[in-house]
């Protein structure tokens, strides 16, 4: 097998690019970027490259050195552009002058963007651009004027607290192509003649406002607030945000028009045979890897992926990204299924990045062909990081890496001897990222057939283009991803979709991370990926939250591109808003009292109606006994209350909910300990005397069961934050996260509940049945607790 040695030809080979960093360095000051901001583009290859070629095109056109305005545009003009055909026309606007402003090169960079096709018209072009346009000063002062009068009253009473950015961007209005610093001056100047020097006032800090609290009652209409300072508008569903223009998406078959997309002599004739198999049809997937439990963060991915085809009416794929057998199980497969299931969509085809293996094998041959990707032999600690050594194997002949790639599918090489690595870098700096490597283990669909799997890097996109994907969702880390995805579709001259990034939804109090939850399990904090304190969507199923409450917290959170990090209070707000309505009531009493009645008013119980929806009776009642020996809460009887204290103590009797009857104390028995065991109570019709201060829930001849109650797993707000929590999350775990009431009384309307079923135990919060209940033992998960209302005591 050939090999290559490290030796004195590879220290040459980094003196000359050591040599060549130095003279771009030089290059890139000399545009007017600062020393730190040359030294972080000489980072990015590809940016480093057309800057230089930019700036070396411009200096041939000047004769002359550049002076930093022209470098200023030309550093845009370099990390903007995609289409790098473009590069001379644009930079010989730049050089000739014909370009000298900010607003100018982003029409450029538009319009290259949208006219993909040669030629390009220069007239329309120069018109589009504002090429020959001059702005006087005297028409600087005059749009300035113009907007400081229509402000002048509110501008005389903040003063320099008033925000100067709407003064210029009225002016930039009026003068589309007008220097934005000569505007910003014009500004300053204006505003300090209207209001003279600032005053000490003036230099003050405006205060801030601060955002109000949601109100329980009125969040159908208000406007979440959210960590980084976004918001999404509550009165907008799901399929509102995603509808038609809300997102500024492009339409399918106008990929080009994405900004950063890139364009080929064969574009557009892959987009017109896109179009003829797809009928101009959205199709968007859910790609997961089957190698854990999905978490409240994919639910924001599965509700804009599948959401977003159907506000379009498209549809949409559930692929697995079976590239890892390693990791994947039988069960994440079924439970992700299951989770889209029970969210409430239906994909249009579940698919597998395994059922393209062949394929993708065959375009990694052509590859090679096409001299784009090459067999390596650098070990994988050597591949990590941004910085990582060329590789010396990185020019090797392309039948060299032929052969080799086919000994690597024969089971020649040993796991981590061999990769196949594609020829770019990365925008994130990253070099030759892996598209191939060797892994000796049986795949769950193709059994032994390969020993070598494809990386996410290699599959996603190309998967993406099978299925002619038109908008190719994912969260925003894969960013740094999309300049690879573009690549390697144009690389082989297929399909190519387009890549747009959204902000991941977090929540406080909560890890998500598959390793960290099997850290957890393996520790015993929790018992399973579906264990209720945990925030998978198995786990939130079993603790009793609706999927249409997830949904509705998803729609809450928004469409955002930053990511987002969320109270959890602001989810099972959303959960009470679904349960209030579905969850009917019942009564159950958690620490019991035993209370006797003396005075019965029937020989024998009697049967008491329960509205199920005590706020519209309509929704149908459910019977209870009433008994002579009642239960109620422990914590509803005080011996020798505290002053405000409300509910059962001596002189102060309590209603009995939905019976019509008050009970008086008579009695107080207690053990030999002096713990209170029972009481004696005597009863009265309700309406029979004065009416008292409040009414408890209560259970007779009721039902045994369990009930967990559950709290926050972990004690601060990030727990993966070393700062926070220096020990590490697993020194954060809240001891008294779970609370098992072992002999809980409920009552006997609920005992043929099944598991999942959910109610309102009335006083108490909402309840879901556990799948751990069986015959004769029910076992109730607390979901949430209910709202709090701050004068109940």
């Amino acid at each position: 097998m050939p090999t290559c040695r490290r030796g004195p030809k590879f220290l040459l080979v980094s003196g000359v690019s050591a040599m060549a960093a130095l003279d771009s360095l030089s290059l890139f000051t000399g545009l007017g970027l600062s020393e730190q901001k040359a030294r972080e583009t000489l980072k990015n290859t590809a940016l480093s490259a057309q800057l230089r070629e930019a700036a070396t095109q411009a200096q041939q056109t000047l004769g002359s050195t550049i002076d930093k305005a022209t470098g200023t545009l030309l550093y845009g003009l370099a990390s903007r552009l995609r289409d790098t055909r473009r590069l001379s026309f644009l930079v010989s606007y730049i050089a000739s002058k014909k370009i000298h402003t900010e607003p100018q090169l982003s029409a450029a960079l538009e319009y290259v963007r949208s006219h993909p096709l040669d030629p390009i018209d220069t007239v329309d072009f120069e018109q589009e651009c504002g090429v020959g346009v001059i702005v006087t000063p005297e028409q600087i002062e005059e749009a300035v004027e113009a907007a400081i009068n229509r402000h002048q009253p509110q501008l005389l009473v903040e003063r320099y607290h008033f925000n100067m950015g709407l003064l210029m961007g009225e002016a930039r209005a009026v003068l589309k192509w007008a220097d934005g610093k000569m505007i910003k001056n014009e500004v300053d100047m204006q505003v300090l003649h209207l209001l003279g020097p600032k005053l000490e006032a003036d230099l003050e800090k405006k205060p801030k406002v601060a955002k109000a609290r949601l109100e329980e009652t009125d969040r159908r209409t208000a406007k979440d607030v959210m960590e980084n300072g976004e918001t999404a508008d509550q009165t907008l569903s799901l399929m509102e945000q995603l509808r038609g223009e809300a997102l500024k998406f492009h339409k399918p078959g106008e990929n080009y028009k994405t900004p950063g997309y890139v364009v080929t002599p064969h574009t557009m004739n892959l987009l017109k045979q896109h179009l003829e198999i797809t009928g101009g049809q959205v199709r968007t997937r859910f790609p997961p890897e089957p190698n854990g439990i999905l978490h409240i963060g994919h639910a924001k991915a599965i509700n804009f992926n599948f959401g977003y085809a159907k506000a379009n009416n498209g549809i949409c794929f559930l692929r697995f990204d079976d590239t890892n057998p390693e990791k994947e199980e039988a069960k994440f497969f079924s439970a992700i299924c299951d989770m889209v299931a029970w969210l409430g969509y239906t994909p249009y085809k579940v698919t597998y990045a395994s059922d393209y293996f062949d394929q993708l094998y065959a375009w990694a041959v052509e590859l090679i062909r096409r001299g784009l990707a090459y067999v390596c032999h650098q070990r994988v600690e050597e591949l990590k990081g941004h910085n990582t050594l060329p590789s010396p194997w990185r020019d090797r002949p392309t039948e060299e890496s032929l052969l080799l790639f086919e000994a690597m599918r024969k089971g020649k090489f040993s796991e981590g001897e061999a990769t196949l690595r594609m020829k770019l870098v990365m925008e994130d700096g990253k070099m030759d990222p892996v598209a191939y490597r060797v892994k000796y283990i049986p795949h769950h669909r193709t059994g032994d057939k390969w020993c070598i799997y494809p990386t996410y890097d290699y599959t996603h996109c190309l998967c993406d283009s099978i299925e002619h994907i038109t908008h190719s969702l994912c969260t925003k880390e894969f960013q740094a991803r999309r300049s690879s995805y573009f690549w390697l579709c144009n690389a082989l001259d297929i399909y190519c979709p387009v890549q747009w990034e959204y902000g991941r939804l977090n929540l406080h109090y909560a890890v998500v991370s598959k390793r960290k939850i099997l850290q957890l399990v393996a520790t015993g904090a929790v018992r399973d990926w579906d264990d209720p304190r945990l925030f998978t969507l198995t786990a939130l199923r079993r603790r009793g939250f609706p999927p249409e409450a997830i949904n509705s917290f998803c729609a809450r959170v928004g469409v955002t591109v930053a990511q987002t990090t969320m109270e959890p209070h602001l989810l099972e707000a959303c959960v009470r808003d679904v349960l209030n309505d579905t969850a009917p009531r019942a009564m159950a009493v958690l620490e019991s009292l035993r209370v006797i009645i003396t005075n019965f008013p029937a020989a024998k119980s009697l049967d008491i109606q329960v509205p199920n929806f005590p706020a519209d009776e309509t929704k149908g009642f459910h019977q209870v006994p009433f008994a002579p020996i009642v239960f109620i809460e422990r914590t509803d009887f005080k011996e020798e209350p505290e002053p405000g204290f409300k509910r059962l103590a001596w002189g102060q009797p309590v209603g009995l909910r939905h019976t019509g009857y008050v009970i008086e104390l008579q009695r107080v028995v207690k053990g030999p300990s002096g713990s209170v065991e029972s009481l004696e109570v005597t009863c009265r019709r309700a309406d029979a005397g004065e009416k008292p201060k409040a009414f408890i829930h209560w259970v007779s001849q009721p039902l045994m069961c369990e009930v967990r109650l559950y709290e926050r797993l972990f004690q601060h707000k990030n727990p993966e934050d070393p700062t926070e929590v220096p020990g590490g999350f697993l020194s954060d775990l809240n001891l008294a996260s779970l609370h098992v009431v072992e002999a809980a009384l409920v009552d006997c309307s609920v005992a043929l509940a099944r598991p999942f079923d959910k109610f309102q135990f009335e006083r108490l919060g909402y309840f879901s049945v556990d799948p751990d209940s069986h015959q004769g033992k029910l076992v109730f998960n607390r979901t949430v607790t209910l709202k709090e209302d701050p004068g109940k005591v």
